[in-house]
């Protein structure tokens, strides 16, 4: 039954959806929004990538240092192309120490049994002394001669040190090392 004040011929329908008004204006918001927050974002997930470099480094490092003394022998920490030695011939391009991280029994020599590897870096570049040296633990967990500073260069402006002290402890910088 139809109601007996709407004539059939002269019912109106309503449209559902956004004027044009509308729609400029909300992209003009997601606009202004997106320009206030990318590179807000793009910060961020910088300094995450320095942040997960640096517990990376900091978890082969403790690595290596307790196995040293757990095992009372030389432990060698270096980057390694295959697993197979100790890969460092030039760490000026900050390449070198980007590789994949193995932790060795002995000097990181050919033939020397392979503990443990850990992943690749995902930062532009990463260096560690000049002289191609490894990180390398006596029995008594101390890094003398093999102590120095990883400079960890991240994008934009991130960035921070880990340093490995002569008595094998490790200590963090945050900031930009002078990349």
């Amino acid at each position: 039954m139809r109601p007996a004040s709407i004539p059939s011929g002269s019912r109106h329908k309503k449209h559902l959806g956004f004027t044009l008004i509308e729609l400029v204006v909300t992209i003009a918001v997601l606009a202004i929004l997106a320009t206030w927050a990318v590179p807000g974002f793009q910060q961020f997930s910088a300094r995450n990538e320095v942040a997960a470099e640096v517990m990376r480094l900091k978890t082969a490092l403790a690595l290596t240092r307790n196995t040293a003394i757990t095992r009372r022998t030389t432990i060698t920490l270096c980057p390694s192309a295959d697993g197979s030695g100790c890969a460092i011939t030039n760490n000026a391009d900050g390449k070198a120490w980007l590789a994949l991280l193995a932790i060795f029994e002995g000097r990181g020599e050919p033939g020397d049994v392979l503990l443990r590897t850990l992943g690749e870096s995902r930062l532009p570049t990463l260096t560690y002394r000049n002289d191609n040296r490894p990180v390398r633990y006596d029995a008594l967990g101390r890094s003398g001669g093999y102590n120095g500073t990883f400079r960890l260069c991240g994008r934009l402006t991130s960035g921070a040190k880990v340093i490995v002290n002569n008595i094998g402890r490790v200590r963090v910088e945050s900031g930009r090392p002078g990349c």
